[in-house]
Parts: structure tokens; sequence; C-alpha cells
């Protein structure tokens, strides 16, 4: 179940972080140029949110679906 557990966070945590990422990168460059620190950090800092969320509970895990696949 751990195993399991830790795959689906990290799966979340790098969607999250990804999405940051996009979103931060996009409202950078609408507002004059891209700061490549503030894009690493807000993105980590999603990214570990996502994980620190992730302990209340995982709905992947619930349904016993992981990524689309049943396990």
């Amino acid at each position: 179940m751990v195993k399991r557990w830790f795959k689906a966070a990290g799966i979340r945590a790098a969607k999250t972080v990804a999405e940051a990422a996009a979103a931060t990168i996009a409202m950078s460059a609408a507002l004059s140029e891209v700061e490549w620190g503030m894009v690493l950090s807000v993105s980590l800092l999603a990214g570990l949110l996502s994980l620190l969320w992730s302990i209340a509970g995982l709905p992947e895990l619930k349904n016993n679906n992981l990524g689309g696949e049943v396990i």
C-alpha cells in the first residue's frame, strides 16, 4: 500500500508542478519577462503542497485505480 501511495502521490505532485510552472510562465510572460527563479520556487512549493494534501487521502487509491490502469 505504501508503494502505491508514493506512486500515486508522486504522479499527482508531478502534474501539479507542471501546471504551476505553466501558469507562472504564462503570467510572467504576459506581465513582462519570465523570472525562472520564481517559476522554480512556485512550482516546487506547489509540488510540496500536493504531497502534503495527499496525506489526507488519494481518490486514485480509494477507487483502486492508478493512472487509468486497473490494479
